[in-house]
């Protein structure tokens, strides 16, 4: 083999990360309440899972394909608007992860009509980037039809394009079966198209070493601190009967009708920690169902 065959085998694959924000946290919430694996999805395994597919569609060494720009896009509430002090929680621990795995955060105001701009400034940031820093595969982590533009775009670069979707189906917190598909146009139009989903649940896989760290092993539970509601501020105490994928029942104590609550209802935890027979604490309230239960918390 000459030196310049050489040059060409070893060459750099150079590897750009694009998140659509509000689709990825869909995606984790969907494995971490409702799917068998009662995990989120962990941004270190997403990424060693991303230059091992590079590399075997790109038919190189995953030590030559290396994850050059990460970015992460999502509209967020203010201060102000979060409907309490877990939620706000919550999303920074998330940006402390991005931030420690080395991804640009990139966010808008959430305005009354959602994420307005967002898509559009995910869209140029990444054509933009791919010119400058010459990504040989941009890989974008979405299901969004309207990204179709940007992988044209993309492709007009010579940049290989590939996608990250999961299809899935679940119950919501009103018992509405819901389901997430990716566009197809989306589907078609890039170079990779990666369906997620299928992998996952794929049973020749399920002890692949880099399908078990796309999931965090272990939740990181709540410091406890100040700012946290007080027992005298809870109204209600009753005991778990029900868990399913994603919510619960909870017989008040004193008697009652059973009150329903969602896996987004707890606070200073996590719902997969709550288990059939706990003592919770809860503010009374009513959804489209009926009575239900809001800021739950084991008593």
């Amino acid at each position: 083999m000459d030196i310049s065959m050489q040059s060409e085998h070893f060459r750099l694959t150079r590897i750009g990360i694009f998140y659509d924000g509000n689709y990825f946290r869909h995606v984790s919430d969907y494995y971490n309440y409702h799917h068998k694996r009662k995990a989120r999805i962990s941004i270190e395994g997403l990424h060693k899972f991303i230059r091992k597919e590079v590399a075997t569609r790109e038919r190189t060494d995953p030590a030559y394909c290396q994850i050059v720009d990460a970015h992460y896009f999502r509209g967020r509430l203010s201060a102000g608007e979060a409907q309490n002090r877990d939620v706000l929680f919550r999303e920074r621990s998330f940006e402390d992860v991005l931030i420690n795995e080395g991804v640009t955060t990139h966010f808008l105001p959430m305005g009354p009509s959602g994420e307005k701009g967002i898509d559009v400034w995910f869209s140029l940031e990444a054509f933009e980037l791919a010119i400058y820093k010459r990504f040989s595969v941009s890989v974008l982590v979405t299901g969004d039809g309207d990204f179709v533009p940007l992988a044209r775009k993309l492709n007009t670069l010579g940049t290989r394009v590939m996608l990250l979707a999961w299809d899935f189906e679940y119950t919501d917190q009103n018992g509405i079966q819901k389901a997430t598909r990716t566009s197809q146009a989306l589907i078609d139009e890039v170079t990779y198209p990666v369906m997620m989903a299928d992998i996952i649940d794929d049973r020749s896989r399920i002890r692949d070493a880099t399908t078990m760290n796309l999931f965090l092993r272990k939740p990181v539970p709540r410091p406890s601190g100040t700012g946290e509601p007080s027992d005298t501020n809870m109204r209600g105490e009753g005991e778990v009967v029900s868990l399913k994928d994603g919510y619960g029942f909870i017989e008040p104590t004193g008697g009652g009708l059973n009150l329903f609550f969602f896996h987004s209802d707890v606070e200073n935890g996590d719902f997969n920690e709550i288990e059939i027979g706990d003592k919770l604490l809860f503010k009374r309230s009513k959804n489209d169902k009926g009575p239900c239960a809001k800021h739950v918390r084991k008593a």
